[in-house]
């Protein structure tokens, strides 16, 4: 987590941390059981998955390990994925 997203969520690391897991919870079950609303979950994920992406810079340029994430070769690799989860929640859920 950047240092700075505890001031602005008002949080601690580890509050921002299960907030944020709560809220992919929260939007994998509204993509199952929203069918009508796959179109506007999907836009809310792809913005999920950019406001995230901070954090995964923060990670790699300050070399913190998580969630198997215990390289800069591996940290680094990740970033290169995050516009291919956005992308990939707006094209999955297009009509």
């Amino acid at each position: 987590m950047p240092d700075w997203s505890t001031k602005v969520t008002r949080l601690d690391k580890d509050g921002v941390v299960i907030a944020s897991g709560a809220l992919e919870v929260a939007i994998g079950v509204s993509l199952v059981t929203l069918p009508r609303e796959q179109r506007r979950v999907g836009a809310f994920l792809a913005a999920f998955f950019t406001a995230v992406f901070p954090g995964n810079i923060e990670q790699y340029l300050k070399r913190r390990n998580g969630f198997g994430l215990d390289t800069d070769k591996k940290r680094l690799v990740r970033l290169f994925f995050q516009p291919v989860l956005v992308a990939w929640a707006l094209w999955s859920t297009r009509r």
